[in-house]
């Protein structure tokens, strides 16, 4: 098969009803290509016990490939060698990137600073001097496009590193006015989103973004944040995936402090100025980690894929014991290979065919359960 139709196979794919990251990345591995995974998927869901998911259709992934190209954008995938191999350490990593600008940002040392969107002038001058700091040194500055905190990090990384993840569409300006340094970022930096061109940004989708953000960075900067804000959300992802987590202290009396006095109080590294970010992630060799990581995942690929080859089928004896072990509390999937006794590709092909039936939800930390 061409490379140019696995790739829209692929997209075709991860645009289906009920294909999440997980769901993705098991069925590639399962039957070795998106062509034969889209085939299979019908027939997996009759045994999940629901109706076969809603398959993107051909035309809509053949328009959306040409605005991509109309926007002199690009798709990069899991598996390609461009992929940032900090990201696809995660749990949930985006199957598909859509990129518009500078994609070798990603080639040097990654930082996230994020904070509030209704921030004070002082903190969105510490954001741009931080910013401005961080880039000089080498190191790109990651950030999600908001008002406020992000946009000061973007305003001072711009000429030289500036990287932008969105959450909705590539040609989708959000908030509207930041549609001047959006378009400014796809020239001298770097545009990330995970959603097809023309998404509105939803609730929805900003956690989803988050969880890029973190998981590109060595480290989070945090400056200014409420309780319960998203860039604690940020922060929490980033610390779940072994990330450095740093922040800004600030005024007890100030709400918009709370936040990072929090963060310090629970275990955070305290951030007054770039060399201290640099201290953190000095350590790390992005490039090497990188070139080790890539043959990882090529090697623990193409062993999934060995060591699953023919099996596309679980009788009831096997499938029967995972559904009893579910319920709508979610569960370690890990805890019901223990409980099952089964094989660890019996069980997740049983929750594959759940998920596809519209039957099984995943949750974060590699959990699922059961809808009602």
């Amino acid at each position: 098969m061409e490379e140019s139709q696995e790739a829209f196979d692929r997209l075709r794919l991860i645009r289906s009803e009920n294909i999440g990251p997980v769901t993705y990345r098991q069925l590639i591995r399962r039957f070795g290509s998106a062509a034969r995974a889209l085939e299979a998927i019908p027939d997996l869901a009759a045994r999940g016990g629901g109706r076969s998911p809603r398959i993107a259709d051909a035309r809509q992934i053949a328009s959306e490939i040409k605005t991509i190209q109309g926007l002199g954008a690009g798709l990069l995938f899991i598996d390609d060698p461009e992929y940032p191999a900090l990201l696809a350490e995660l749990g949930n990593p985006p199957p598909i990137l859509l990129w518009q600008g500078r994609l070798e940002l990603m080639r040097q040392p990654m930082v996230a600073v994020v904070g509030a969107r209704n921030a004070s002038a002082a903190a969105c001058r510490f954001a741009r001097d931080l910013a401005n700091s961080l880039v000089e040194a080498g190191v790109s500055v990651v950030s999600g496009l908001a008002k406020g905190i992000d946009t000061a990090a973007h305003q001072g990384s711009l000429k030289k590193a500036t990287i932008a993840v969105i959450a909705g569409g590539l040609d989708v300006f959000y908030p509207p006015e930041n549609d001047e340094i959006q378009r400014r970022i796809a020239e001298y930096g770097l545009l990330l989103a995970e959603q097809p061109p023309g998404t509105e940004p939803r609730a929805r989708h900003f956690p989803y973004r988050n969880r890029i953000i973190a998981g590109l960075a060595r480290g989070t900067v945090v400056i200014e944040a409420a309780p319960r804000s998203g860039s604690l959300i940020t922060a929490r992802l980033a610390a779940e995936a072994g990330r450095q987590v740093m922040a800004v202290p600030g005024s007890p009396l100030d709400p918009r402090s709370r936040g990072c006095n929090t963060l310090i109080r629970e275990g955070a590294t305290l951030i007054q100025a770039a060399d201290d970010i640099l201290e953190m992630i000095r350590h790390f060799d992005d490039r090497a980690e990188s070139a080790t990581l890539d043959q990882e995942l090529r090697a623990e690929r193409d062993n999934a894929i060995v060591r699953e080859a023919g099996r596309t089928d679980i009788d009831s004896s096997e499938r029967a014991p995972v559904i009893d072990l579910l319920s709508a509390a979610p569960v370690a999937v890990d805890e019901l290979v223990r409980q099952s006794g089964l094989a660890a590709p019996s069980v997740q092909l049983a929750l594959l065919e759940l998920e596809l039936a519209g039957r099984l939800t995943r949750h974060a930390g590699a959990r699922v359960s059961l809808l009602n």
